[in-house]
């Protein structure tokens, strides 16, 4: 058996010191800067004319707004003075991309194409505006009122606000880019095949040392690079050599993201019909494969994370997503059980902990929701937005 990637017990040590020092900071401020952004765009949403775009941003905010609230944790990473413009980019960042991974589901006679003009949108929030520049009036990306144009202008004015914001932009772009190619390209393989997302693997991963189908899967979820990159350009002291290591580090925990998202989902997903559509978990032979690209990307991320400024503050976040998975109700399944027991001994000790507060964490969250569910009745977010089911064409200006 393989030694665990954290074999250093002093590096262990740290990364439980950068956990509780990341939750106070978090909790003091960050989170409430989270909740006021939030807010903001949940009004900003309930303005949107259409109402299948409407319900669709609203579906994303409610059901996926966990997220913003969980990559806000690397805003932690930044200085107090800098921390509430990281905050701001990395909340807008994440409903950006939410948003967009929705939309791109939607029904199009040219969904290649269709998905490069909408992903315009995230390759522009990372990009920093000229000085000087005025803004040109074009036809609207969504007919959504401005709502997808509004979040990228306020993840590219909050970046512009941060001290190294030009040492990341190249870096970010190209990552926001590839990212797009790789949702666009998945979510068109129901209407065009995988033959032309595995083209566009191969040539991705040529020179990268991995093979397509882990390019791929990290690039999907490649906007967590994004986040680091945001929180690193909160520090003044990072160079454009720092934003490429930070990429190359945080890509196979997004291949690590986008394959445990599957795996726990695995059994919710052919209940509701979900196995009949090309996933990321359909691209691997076998589970035996699947089984050894996320060890290996679980080594990977461990070793170069802890390479990184902060490196213990790195693995923490690591660790924590994956606990996250782990204490999932679909981590108990056949299929996921063993996965994650491979990943609990590439990052154990550290993992031990970390899974006990996670549950913990998930324990109290549905406690409160319980409790709000008795208070309120049936909340809004019960009535999801499902793939395909809002009208073909209400994205086209």
């Amino acid at each position: 058996m393989a030694a665990s990637a954290l074999g250093d017990r002093r590096l262990v040590v740290r990364a439980g010191l950068a956990l509780l020092v990341a939750n106070g900071r978090y909790w003091t401020s960050v989170a409430p800067v989270v909740r006021r952004e939030l807010k903001r765009w949940r009004l900003h949403a309930a303005a949107i004319d259409d109402p299948e775009l409407r319900a669709l941003a609203h579906s994303k905010l409610d059901g996926e707004g966990f997220h913003a609230e969980a990559a806000a944790m690397l805003a932690t990473f930044a200085p107090r003075a800098h921390r509430s413009s990281v905050v701001e980019a990395i909340v807008a960042l994440e409903l950006l991309f939410d948003y967009l991974d929705g939309l791109t589901e939607l029904p199009s006679g040219d969904p290649l194409r269709e998905g490069d003009r909408l992903f315009r949108a995230l390759i522009d929030a990372v990009a920093i505006p000229s000085a000087g520049t005025t803004e040109l009036v074009e036809q609207p990306l969504c007919n959504d009122g401005g709502y997808l144009e509004a979040l990228s202008r306020a993840v590219s004015s909050a970046v512009a606000r941060l001290p190294a914001a030009l040492a990341i932009t190249q870096v970010a772009q190209r990552v926001a880019a590839r990212s797009g190619e790789a949702q666009t390209r998945m979510h068109a393989s129901s209407q065009l095949g995988i033959a032309q997302l595995e083209e566009w693997g191969r040539s991705e991963a040529q020179g990268m040392g991995r093979q397509w189908r882990e390019l791929v899967a990290g690039s999907a979820s490649s906007v967590l690079v994004l986040h680091a990159l945001i929180a690193a350009a909160g520090d003044a002291r990072t160079t454009m050599q720092d934003a490429a290591q930070t990429a190359e580090a945080y890509l196979p925990a997004c291949v690590l993201l986008t394959l445990l998202d599957g795996l726990v989902d695995n059994d919710q997903d052919k209940a509701h019909g979900g196995s009949d559509r090309p996933s990321y978990l359909s691209l691997f032979e076998d589970r035996h494969e699947l089984l050894e690209v996320l060890g290996q990307a679980a080594r990977r991320a461990a070793t170069q994370s802890r390479g990184l400024p902060n490196g213990a503050r790195h693995l923490m976040l690591l660790t924590g997503a994956v606990a996250y998975y782990s204490s999932a109700p679909g981590a108990q399944s056949d299929v996921a059980r063993p996965v994650l027991a491979r990943l609990r001994r590439e990052l154990s000790p550290l993992m031990t902990p970390t899974l006990a507060l996670m549950r913990a964490w998930r324990g109290g969250r549905r406690r409160a929701q319980l409790f709000r569910a008795k208070g309120e009745g049936e909340s809004y977010h019960e009535t999801s937005v499902q793939g395909g089911t809002v009208g073909s064409g209400r994205c086209c200006g």
